[in-house]
């Protein structure tokens, strides 16, 4: 059986990249937050990127867009209202 690469809709703090790693190793979503702190401090400079790539590819479970299709959405649509 193939778990999906997702990022979660309901085990989140920030974009739930962290809830879907979790579930996808089968492990507590507390060692994972726990370890991408770990590897954001000592694995400079590309430690503190991982995250955002992360976001950036992963779709949510439930079916919705990833982060970069989220993004792509967002300026399609003008970004934030121009004044």
């Amino acid at each position: 059986m193939n778990k999906p690469f997702v990022r979660s809709t309901t085990d989140k703090y920030i974009a739930g990249v962290c809830g879907g790693l979790a579930a996808y190793f089968g492990v507590d979503a507390t060692i994972i937050r726990i370890v991408m702190v770990l590897i954001a401090l000592f694995v400079q400079p590309f430690g503190w990127m991982l995250y955002p790539v992360l976001w950036l590819l992963m779709p949510t479970d439930v079916g919705g867009p990833s982060g970069l299709n989220q993004l792509l959405g967002w300026l399609k649509q003008g970004g934030a209202e121009r004044r």
